[in-house]
């Protein structure tokens, strides 16, 4: 892969970063596809040309073995492999999903970046953090989700200001409500009444090429230009507690 734009995309096995590698494609960068799933991330590198690589990032010795693998020359990191996990409140909230979530979205996020922030600086490169809209606020039965993207953000930030003095840019991605096959139906258990009722009433919800487009521009921008916090949502959401849904007149007749 040498003389290439070599981005890697964690989570890219399907939803926002299958499609963010996409859009790297195109842009032409050869894009390293990792995730747990190796035939997802195997199709998905032989659709654009890149390279897959199976990894679990909550797993030290799968992220050495990632890094180890990879060329001098990365100068693109797009952090969104994450998870949501259950909607019940503080009071009987399942801790283990808590602990699962903050092992992906920070801990996890984390040791990825540690380990390939040597050749990112080295390349003045630029890191993308997909966090969401649930690091604003809190709501009802969002603790758990709402605390560990909240806590990526400070992650982001942090980095920020420690590295202000290194070539290397970070940038803030926080979508609001994104339609993906996956997303909602995991954090519903496979429950796909419940996961359908997120997006029951609401025309145009984002999809994952939208969220995909947005980290394509920022790889595109000069390299002294830092987008701090990009937030992104669709029309129909002016806020995270604030959607318009068009009631289905059949339905509530």
């Amino acid at each position: 892969m040498s003389g290439t734009k070599t981005a890697v995309v964690t989570g890219a096995s399907s939803g926002i970063g299958a499609a963010t590698a996409r859009a790297l494609a195109g842009d032409g960068w050869t894009v390293v596809c990792a995730a747990r799933r190796r035939d997802r991330v195997e199709a998905l590198a032989a659709e654009i040309d890149g390279v897959a690589a199976v990894l679990d990032v909550t797993d030290r010795g799968s992220v050495e073995v990632f890094a180890s693998g990879l060329p001098d020359e990365v100068s693109l990191l797009v952090n969104n492999a994450g998870m949501a996990l259950g909607q019940e409140p503080v009071a009987v909230a399942d801790l283990d999903a808590w602990e699962r979530m903050y092992a992906t979205n920070v801990i996890g996020t984390t040791r990825v970046t540690q380990a390939l922030l040597p050749r990112l600086i080295a390349s003045t490169g630029k890191i993308v953090f997909i966090t969401s809209t649930a690091a604003d606020t809190a709501y009802e039965g969002g603790a758990g989700y709402c605390g560990a993207k909240a806590a990526e953000r400070m992650v982001a930030g942090a980095m920020r200001l420690e590295l202000v003095d290194q070539p290397v840019t970070i940038h803030d991605v926080a979508p609001g409500m994104v339609r993906t096959d996956e997303f909602a139906l995991t954090r519903y258990a496979g429950d796909r009444a419940r996961a359908e009722a997120v997006y029951a009433g609401v025309g145009e919800p984002l999809v994952a090429e939208d969220v995909a487009e947005t980290v394509r521009w920022i790889a595109s921008l000069p390299r002294h230009v830092d987008v701090d916090r990009l937030t992104v949502r669709p029309r129909a959401q002016a806020a995270q507690h604030k959607v318009h849904r068009v009631v289905d007149q059949k339905e509530s007749s």
